[in-house]
């Protein structure tokens, strides 16, 4: 377990300003907390916020954040508690902690439902302040590195499914590469053992056979590159066992019919190095068709930048390239952690900057509960992505698969609402063709026009299905509105009396409704009959 003092040593050898006093405070204040707790591994508990504190110091976080990876248990596990916290580390301490306490009961949780109400609390904390999740996920990423310690199977399964399904997609949306890899792989392990195990033996016997081959494939890609005067760092790995299952899946092929598991990386100095630095492999190596993107002139949505290529390369190796300058690898590995290294003068004080979040807290507006939320969300973040524009050369980020009606509701809800067809590169195209990267879309609009509940057949984006949805439960309600009326007029002239809406005020609390229209709803909907409604409603 890490020491205090080693603690202050890693944040002061990034941070020289950062505050080691409160850090030392934070240190004693949560073991004393914790005092003889103890992990499902038999571990000291207070090792666990020690270990989530030491992930974040590796990504250079703040002190604050450092402070609140400390404390973020002690609200939810002691007999600390907020008021108690703020007095000793202030407000914005408090805040975080307070955020990260409030998402630690995810886990805790079998029922779906609370889950799903969980998972809505932890989007509006990213928004309040993106440090929530950067925390959230270090405390992720160390349970999953004990998860083998929780006897009950049925606990890891959830735990390791739900870091799949939420943790991992949030840690690629905000650029945290390097520990959404880790998550993936550590939860497919426990979802897939089996299958894993066989990939990390034929990963073994390939290594074997090929002895050095990756050295030998470096040693030749330094020296063309060197040659043709391009200063580069060239480095290259193995694509994880869950990245190989997935493209595998993904492409419904075999082990032996992937030839691409091996990845280099290309550091140069500038962008205009990269460019030279492709025209130097290309030029050099054949290119394998359909495997260019260009990430620098069109970065992902979480800031990444890059440019990637297959080719067959050295030893006629089919090989996967990422090209980039120093700046783009560290975005590419702390991804929005970068932006809170303690050399950024100004920090962001909020999430709502980052476009896919604006997104979620769209559809969380629009899903009529949680549990749809969560289903809405998923189909949002687990999806690979194509790039389209705007006829004024906007970008738009949407998830393979989206079609028009999916672009329209990514310029605006408004927009999307509005839609009656769209133009895709100058042609007019059905509603439902699949986009393209690259393509240009123009969107025609009428403002008669209300949502189709068709397009739900076919939309793919969570904010698309959450608005069209919403426009379907109001138009069902206000029909079931009309019918209840129509319903209660006939009962009520049946007693002999003139349907108000006003008399039924008084058995709102009988039949336990909100409000008059609800209950008129609930009469139209068929789940009280007229008869019942006016005679209880009528005076004896």
């Amino acid at each position: 377990m890490m020491r205090q003092f080693e603690l202050v040593e890693r944040v002061r050898s990034y941070d020289p300003t950062a505050d080691e006093d409160a850090i030392n405070r934070a240190y004693v204040f949560s073991m004393k907390a914790h005092g003889s707790q103890m992990r499902a591994s038999g571990d000291s508990y207070f090792s666990h916020p020690i270990e989530v504190a030491g992930i974040l110091t590796k990504y250079k976080l703040d002190a604050a954040s450092i402070i609140t990876a400390l404390l973020h248990d002690t609200i939810e596990d002691t007999a600390a508690t907020l008021p108690e916290v703020e007095k000793l580390f202030g407000s914005e301490i408090v805040r975080l902690v307070d955020g990260v306490t409030k998402l630690s009961r995810i886990e805790l949780q079998s029922d779906h439902s609370k889950q799903a109400e969980n998972f809505r609390k932890l989007v509006l904390a990213m928004s309040e302040d993106i440090r929530v999740l950067l925390v959230k996920l270090a405390d992720r990423l160390h349970n999953m590195r004990t998860l083998r310690f929780i006897k009950n199977p049925d606990k890891r399964r959830r735990i390791a499914l739900e870091t799949m399904e939420i943790y991992a997609p949030l840690a690629e949306r905000i650029g945290f590469s390097e520990i959404k890899n880790e998550l993936e792989d550590l939860a497919f392990a426990e979802l897939h053992p089996d299958v894993r195990e066989s990939l990390v033996a034929r990963l073994n016997f390939l290594r074997e056979k090929g002895g050095d081959l990756i050295s030998r494939i470096l040693e030749e890609l330094r020296a063309t590159l060197k040659e043709a005067g391009v200063e580069a760092v060239v480095s290259g790995r193995e694509k994880t066992p869950y990245s190989i299952w997935r493209k595998m899946q993904m492409k419904n092929v075999g082990f032996e019919q992937l030839s691409d598991i091996m990845a280099f990386r290309v550091q140069v100095r500038s962008v205009e190095d990269c460019y030279r630095a492709l025209g130097v492999i290309h030029s050099r190596y054949p290119m394998v068709p359909h495997r260019f993107k260009d990430y620098i002139s069109i970065p992902k949505p979480n800031g990444y930048r890059s440019l990637h290529t297959g080719v067959f390369g050295p030893e006629r190796q089919r090989i996967e390239m990422q090209i980039r300058t120093a700046d783009m690898h560290e975005v590419a590995e702390l991804g929005v952690a970068a932006h809170w290294s303690y050399k950024q003068g100004q920090r962001p004080a909020d999430g709502k900057q980052y476009r896919w979040l604006r997104e979620l807290l769209d559809i969380m507006e629009h899903a009529s509960n949680p549990e749809e939320f969560l289903e809405h969300t998923k189909l949002e973040m687990f999806q690979d992505q194509v790039f389209c524009f705007t006829p004024k050369g906007d970008l738009i980020a949407l998830p393979r698969g989206a079609c028009s009606v999916d672009f329209a509701y990514a310029v605006h809800s408004e927009v999307g609402d509005a839609c009656v067809g769209a133009k895709i590169n100058g042609r007019m195209m059905p509603l439902r063709t699949p986009l393209n990267n690259g393509d240009q879309v123009e969107i025609i609009t009428s403002k008669a026009q209300t949502p189709n509940p068709t397009w739900e057949r076919f939309v793919v984006t969570g904010k698309a299905r959450a608005r069209i949805r919403r426009y379907i439960r109001t138009q069902q309600r206000a029909q079931y509105l009309d019918l209840g009326r129509a319903i209660l007029n006939r009962a009520f002239k049946q007693e002999g009396y003139d349907f108000t809406e006003k008399g039924l005020d008084g058995v709102l609390k009988i039949f336990k409704a909100a409000s008059v229209e609800d209950l008129v709803v609930t009469v139209g909907e068929g789940h009280l009959t007229g008869r019942e409604g006016s005679r209880r409603s009528i005076p004896n």
